[in-house]
């Protein structure tokens, strides 16, 4: 995320079940082909094209409010070695196509029945037609929306309340329209071993002695001074770790990805097209190799991080760490957010409210006129109050 990579999404030990998904296992090599089968999203009543409703938690028609239930998918979550062909797992399952916008570079994915203007991510009007892209690692599990469309405009009205030395143009920032977005994201199981060595410190004090002015005369005094006795230390830890999430969006910066905060993978569902019916699902931009390599960035921070702690004494230098990872298995999936995107001052200012949570994170400008007002005014205070200490006597000029 950017890469989202939190110590939050770490845990040692052996992976427990992630709840709605019933459980999440290890597969073999050998991976099972997309079936290709399509989902129909039409109506049953009017033929009309259905959207999901995550409040509803059904497929529903805007025009004569019919529903259709989608049963939840009894399939386990697999998690695959990251050496499996990955090439019969492709394509979403339903007819979409792409746009990319020209600006910020994100690339999403449409139902046919989405209609896109503006891009999602960044607000600009430069989008381009792509088609289809079946080429892509179809992702097998998702997070539900949690946040409906509602709650998420409430999200952003207490945000902006919160804001200060803003333009007053922000505050109809709750009236734009949210776009309901689902994120690509990776997960990394493994094992690690890691061997270290390092420079071990403790401390000890020595008596100085040492001389000083004092009254014109020259003084002999002691004090304490500490001293560092250096030993060579080394050691071993072995460690597993469990759902190392990496966003493989570019589209939402790596700075925002974090203050969004963690999703709650214990409410992985298998994925289903339907969920993506009236939807928008980024497809990703940093591809499974590449997510690897942040997700063993932040596995051997980790580490270092382990390793450090494990270091005996007061102090430590010459920290070195040699890790060996195993046993790596991986999964795809999207995770959902609302997001926002106004253009002010010819900037465009993203702005992210967390599907799940309902956290907003985003940036906004800065009203210069406002800053200056209020710096007006704490001057303005001082004098006055300097002015009335003057004539108290308080204070003599």
């Amino acid at each position: 995320m950017g890469t989202q990579e939190h110590e939050a999404s770490i845990t040692e030990g052996a992976q427990g079940p992630p709840g709605a998904a019933d459980e999440v296992i290890h597969e073999e090599p050998e991976l099972r082909d997309f079936d290709g089968t399509r989902a129909d999203l039409s109506c049953d009543t009017c033929n009309a094209a259905l959207r999901w409703d995550p409040v509803k938690d059904a497929l529903a028609c805007d025009y004569c409010e019919t529903t259709r239930t989608v049963l939840r998918d009894s399939r386990t979550i697999l998690e695959r070695p990251l050496t499996a062909d990955t090439q019969g797992l492709r394509g979403l399952g339903i007819d979409t196509r792409s746009v990319r916008c020209s600006e910020c570079d994100a690339s999403v994915a449409l139902e046919s029945s989405v209609t896109a203007t503006t891009c999602a991510f960044c607000g600009s009007s430069a989008i381009l037609e792509q088609g289809e892209n079946r080429n892509l690692i179809r992702p097998e599990s998702l997070v539900p929306l949690d946040v409906g469309l509602d709650d998420a405009r409430l999200a952003l009205r207490k945000w902006i309340r919160g804001l200060w030395f803003r333009p007053g143009a922000l505050k109809k920032l709750d009236r734009f329209e949210a776009t309901g977005i689902y994120l690509p994201a990776w997960t990394f199981d493994a094992r690690v071993h890691s061997d270290w060595t390092a420079d071990a410190g403790y401390y000890y004090w020595v008596t100085q002695t040492y001389t000083t002015q004092v009254n014109g005369k020259t003084v002999t005094r002691t004090r304490q001074v500490r001293k560092v006795r250096w030993v060579p230390a080394w050691g071993e830890r072995d460690d597993a770790y469990n759902d190392v999430l990496v966003l493989g969006s570019h589209a939402i910066s790596t700075e925002l990805a974090r203050e969004l905060g963690d999703f709650d993978l214990s409410a992985l569902v298998p994925y289903r097209a339907e969920y993506l019916a009236g939807w928008r699902a980024e497809e990703y931009q940093v591809d499974l190799m590449g997510s690897w390599e942040s997700g063993r960035g932040v596995i051997e921070d980790s580490q270092q991080r382990r390793c450090s702690g494990d270091v005996p004494g007061d102090t430590q230098r010459f920290l070195r760490v040699q890790n060996r990872i195993t046993d790596v298995h991986w999964k795809h999936l999207l995770v959902p957010v609302w997001t926002v995107s106004y253009r002010f001052g010819g900037k465009s200012w993203p702005v992210v409210v967390h599907g799940q949570s309902g956290n907003v994170v985003g940036k906004a400008p800065l009203s210069w006129w406002k800053i200056l007002g209020v710096s007006l005014g704490v001057v303005a205070l001082i004098a006055l109050v300097f002015a009335i200490l003057v004539g108290t006597g308080v204070v003599v000029t």
